[in-house]
């Protein structure tokens, strides 16, 4: 077995490979670079815990940007809320039913509110449905006919909004009632008056409303407050009702929610950095099932020349029968009728028709279902890995949440050492979930990347190929040889050197994602060409997934193999026989 001291050397020899001169990579650095955001230092680290944070449960899964960002439960975003209508209410010297009228209009903008009213307040009066004055004067009547039923009623069975138009009460309540179960439209609302356009607000709705529709009135107007504002998104997590407020021009857009689920703010999918979003809006597009089977169908089947049906080939002879009531017969090579066919087109398994078209090139369409064989063989290879990685993903933090919560204690016990010695597992624990987000996400950006760039895809497969290999090391030490240590009897001698080791695989891991994540981000604009050569080398037997081309000896790897992603490389934790 290669000693943890070959580990440790082993992280400094990845960090000579990528900070020499064959590359453009600043020294060092952290994860994502200083182009993306002003949140601090503090967030450069991918999203992981550092060791200070590890004690602390709230940061075990995700360790939660301090600037940039704010999660919003729904006591703040209420408290939010409360605070622009107050603000607005006393600046313009409004009520609080007219001040929140007007931030609903202008969503929820408090700037764009003071703009506008101090600019043309009678156009925003008028725009908005704030009357100041009511158009019907009814003080002397002592009772009215309802607009709505034609009743003639008592003046006290009755109700208007600020253009005082008079309506009964039992109308103004189904008027209310409809337009709110007809959903946020609602908060719109206007006099029923088909030529007023005076505003009906919470007022009206306190007063006249059953409580079932005042309380989603009031869920409707909280949630406009998310939905109607350019800075806060809610948290797309199934059963959660946080929300995020995001300081837009931040550049770096995964945020993490109080219910510990990652996602890009942008697009509100989940974290996929370091992949931009038009990737992975244009990879879950062809995710979709529609599309596949699109495809699927082109490759696998073709139409019949009279009917146009699709017909899959499920026998070996090419003499093809539609189905009723089609039910007619061609060849499966050429498409012509089988009728024609005999021994003038070659005999009953073979079409000269076919061949001769297939000579001067006349096959557009067999062309064109090869190309989708072909498109779809690509994205089935690149499709099943990305799954790969999110199933793995979604077991270690099965695993993690496991180790936390059954596991550390027993191994104290077993081991008698404290839960402070024990950090370096819930550090590699940790690396590997955020590692295999990573790592799923740039299968997406591989399938991506155009055929003809082949130096920059052989670069970014040598560059994923030693980061997955690296991070399938550190996950079977951390999921199969720990297991060892918390299930024996007794505490083993060799636990400490087990820690070390697994110490240096994390670093190790975390260094090659870190170069992984910095060269996508930039593109793979900056690595130059020649350094590529170099990697990838013509004349080794190796695929670009495996470059073994420089056989542990290139400039760096101080005689050592570096991590690899295929054959059978030897690992750091490979027992000796």
């Amino acid at each position: 077995m290669v000693s943890e001291d070959n580990v440790i050397e082993d992280s400094a020899s990845v960090e000579d490979d990528f900070d020499g001169d064959d590359y453009d990579y600043d020294d060092g650095g952290d994860y994502y670079d200083d182009d993306y955001g002003d949140a601090g230092d503090d967030d450069d680290d991918y999203g992981l815990v550092e060791d200070d944070d590890v004690d602390d449960p709230g940061a075990m899964v995700s360790r939660r940007p301090k600037l940039g960002y704010t999660v919003l439960q729904e006591a703040d975003i209420k408290q939010r809320q409360e605070d622009d209508i107050s603000k607005v209410s006393t600046v313009l010297s409004l009520s609080q039913v007219e001040a929140t009228i007007l931030l609903r209009h202008y969503n929820w903008n408090v700037n764009e509110v003071h703009d506008e009213w101090f600019s043309d307040e009678e156009r925003v009066r008028k725009s908005v449905g704030l009357f100041e004055r009511p158009v019907v004067d009814v003080s002397d009547a002592s009772e009215f006919t309802c607009g709505i039923c034609f009743d003639l009623l008592p003046c006290d069975n009755f109700a208007s909004a600020s253009c005082g138009h008079p309506f009964c009460r039992e109308c103004w309540q189904g008027y209310i009632c409809t337009s709110i179960n007809d959903g946020p439209g609602c908060l719109l609302l206007r006099c029923p008056e088909p030529s007023c356009k005076a505003a009906v607000g919470p007022d009206m709705i306190d007063k006249l409303a059953p409580c079932e529709e005042k309380e989603k009135y009031s869920q409707f107007l909280l949630r406009s407050y998310i939905e109607d504002n350019r800075e806060a998104k809610w948290c797309p997590a199934p059963g959660c009702e946080n929300a995020v407020n995001f300081a837009v021009g931040g550049g770096d857009f995964d945020v993490t929610c109080l219910c510990s689920y990652r996602f890009c703010w942008n697009c509100t999918v989940e974290a996929h950095r370091p992949v931009d979003c038009e990737t992975v809006t244009k990879w879950m597009l062809k995710n979709s099932v529609d599309g596949e089977n699109v495809n699927w169908i082109l490759h696998n089947s073709k139409t019949c020349p009279k009917c146009k049906r699709p017909i899959e080939k499920n026998q070996g002879c090419m003499h093809m029968t539609c189905t009723p009531p089609c039910s007619y017969e061609f060849c499966w090579l050429c498409l012509r009728a089988w009728s024609s066919h005999g021994l003038a087109t070659g005999g009953f398994y073979s079409c000269n028709v076919y061949e001769a078209e297939m000579q001067k090139g006349n096959v557009d369409a067999e062309m064109r279902r090869e190309m989708a064989k072909n498109s779809f063989e690509k994205y089935t290879h690149y499709y099943e890995r990305w799954a790969s990685n999110q199933s793995s993903r979604e077991k270690a933090l099965e695993d993690l949440n496991r180790m936390e919560s059954e596991n550390m204690e027993k191994l104290c016990n077993v081991q008698c050492t404290t839960m402070s010695q024990l950090k370096c597992i819930t550090e590699a624990w940790l690396q590997i979930v955020e590692c295999r987000r990573v790592l799923k996400w740039t299968y997406a950006y591989g399938y991506d990347l155009p055929e003809h760039e082949k130096t920059k895809t052989q670069f970014f497969e040598y560059l994923q190929g030693e980061a997955e290999a690296g991070l399938e090391r550190l996950h079977r030490c951390a999921e199969k040889e720990l297991d060892k240590y918390v299930t024996a009897d007794g505490p083993l001698s060799d636990f400490d050197d087990f820690r070390t080791k697994l110490t240096g695989l994390t670093s190790v891991t975390k260094t090659y994602f870190e170069n992984l994540v910095r060269a996508l981000e930039n593109g793979l604009e900056d690595v130059n060409s020649t350094a590529c050569n170099k990697i990838v080398s013509p004349r080794s037997p190796a695929s670009p997934r495996s470059p073994t081309g420089r056989n542990g000896k290139g400039r760096g790897s101080r005689g050592k193999e570096s991590p690899r992603a295929g054959g059978s490389p030897k690992n750091v934790d490979d027992t000796s026989k």
